[in-house]
């Protein structure tokens, strides 16, 4: 498409205002009734799966009789003893993806989230609904093989009816009907990289749609040559009538307070969705919260899902679990892998670093040696990727965190956490934290042994920018959920493993 650059008549007649907010109009319509679809297909399909799972407990035969519930005869259980119980689960488990936001538009196009929070919403079912029916004494009494035979009758007849509403959904001409249409205001470096992700991941509900200047009439960066300039920020009303725009992001705030508040309004009286990137502030924005001091409203940060204790102690216990675990299975692995080294390179077979942990504090880590004893004489460095320094040896256990195992112990003596913020040395951060903005906020919980930015392939000798963006996100959105995943992540992503 070519570049407007300020001229309109260069552009097709805009259509009508009552056209445009038609398309719209019919879009968001479109959106509610997929989603509209979704729900109902859910709740049809929950029940299906907890008749499912009163068959293989009480039907089937294939559940051993010591798996039986204490007084419960599943010859004599009938489905009209348990249809309100069937009726109770179903509308709890929908009400638990209602609550993790299931039906949002975000979620149209994404099999992922989709799975993930249809594991995380189904895997709560499973002790909420033992749980709720202990408190209100249920007659008869639930069978928790029952239970948990649902469980596993959902999750399964769920993964088959989503896959096929996914592949139904993403059909090239449904999918573009679904994505909204975005125009920004400006253009930087954050802009650059939301488009790029937008552009990478075809499960986002959004098309991008072209940019205008700032309400100054300039770029802060320019644009690349495929992001289309759709014209002057004065030509904005007509603009979002010829391309039926639905969302206006605001990527300049060098602009005045009094245009920002005009654009946003504008945007309001259009019905148009506006939104700001946060340029000048890039930390912690989402814990942004309205709070009030003697009466007076005040926008602050608020504390992070690791500042509250409770939270603190509930990854304590896990990472606890997991060390303990973690070095039984490993201490073979450590064995052979350490006899190799050895016998490739005579020293020391575990490597001790000082690192930097939380709050500053420094500590040893502990590792199996990957490198020659002679891998730092010239100073601190990262790894390269075919880094001579390596054993032989030393690839394929970089390559498969193998080298981390050891770093277990530190997970036990509290030096560490299983998931975290990758630690860094002294002498590197002193360097980091005067080059790289908010370096240091990362600090504010343990390091990990794996960690978001690691499993997302920024590691090694990749963007410290980038990194810490992604270890920032991970303590704002921190949750037992989201350490799982990437636990289970480490084990298939290797991206910059070396």
């Amino acid at each position: 498409m070519s570049d407007a650059g300020g001229d309109f008549s260069l552009l097709a007649a805009p259509g009508p205002p009552a056209e445009a907010g038609t398309r719209a109009g019919h879009r968001h319509f479109r959106v509610d009734a997929f989603n509209l679809a979704a729900l109902l297909g859910d709740t049809v399909l929950a029940l299906a799966g907890l008749l499912i799972g009163f068959w293989l407990r009480f039907r089937s035969g294939w559940m051993p009789t010591r798996w039986i519930s204490v007084g419960t005869d599943p010859f004599r259980v009938n489905l009209d003893d348990y249809y309100r119980l069937i009726a109770i689960g179903v509308v709890f488990l929908i009400a638990t993806f209602m609550y993790l936001r299931l039906y949002v538009a975000r979620n149209l196009l994404s099999i992922r989230r989709v799975a993930f929070v249809v594991l995380k919403g189904t895997s709560f079912w499973l002790f909420a609904y033992l749980g709720l029916s202990e408190a209100l004494k249920f007659e008869p009494s639930i069978s928790r093989g029952y239970v948990l035979c649902s469980f596993v009758s959902v999750l399964v007849v769920f993964g088959i009816w989503r896959s096929i509403f996914h592949s139904f959904t993403r059909t090239s001409a449904l999918a573009e009907g679904l994505r909204q249409q975005i125009v920004f205001v400006g253009w930087n470096s954050e802009t650059r990289r939301m488009v790029q992700a937008l552009l990478e991941d075809g499960t986002q509900p959004y098309r991008v749609t072209g940019c205008v200047p700032s309400p100054s009439g300039r770029y802060q960066d320019e644009p690349p040559p495929h992001i289309h300039r759709l014209g002057a920020y004065e030509k904005l009303s007509a603009l979002i009538r010829l391309y039926r725009v639905d969302v206006i992001v605001l990527a300049d705030l060098d602009a005045d307070m009094e245009q920002v508040v005009e654009l946003s309004n504008f945007c309001e009286m259009e019905m148009i969705q506006f939104k700001v990137i946060p340029s000048y502030f890039q930390i912690l924005v989402s814990g942004l919260q309205l709070e009030t001091i003697s009466d007076v409203p005040i926008m602050g940060v608020s504390e992070l899902p690791l500042d509250r204790l409770p939270n603190r102690i509930l990854k304590r216990v896990v990472d606890i679990v997991g060390s303990v675990v973690g070095l039984m299975l490993s201490v073979p692995v450590i064995v052979i892998a350490g006899a190799i080294v050895y016998w490739q390179s005579p020293g020391p077979v575990f490597y001790r670093q000082v690192r930097t942990g939380r709050n500053g504090r420094n500590f040893e880590i502990i590792k199996i040696r990957s490198m020659g004893l002679d891998a730092e004489k010239s100073g601190a460095q990262w790894a390269t990727k075919n880094d001579l320094r390596r054993l032989r040896i030393g690839a394929f256990l970089r390559e498969w965190n193998l080298d981390e195992m050891p770093q277990f112990w530190n997970v036990l003596t509290g030096e560490m956490s299983l998931v975290g913020p990758r630690p860094e040395r002294p002498e590197l951060i002193a360097n980091f934290k005067h080059q790289v903005p908010h370096y240091n906020a990362r600090h504010s919980c343990k390091p990990g042994i794996t960690g978001w930015a690691q499993v997302n392939g920024l590691r090694g000798d990749t963007s410290l920018v980038e990194r810490v963006r992604f270890d920032l996100w991970y303590l704002e959105n921190w949750s037992l959920w989201l350490d799982l995943q990437i636990m289970l992540q480490t084990f298939f992503k290797r991206d910059n493993a070396y």
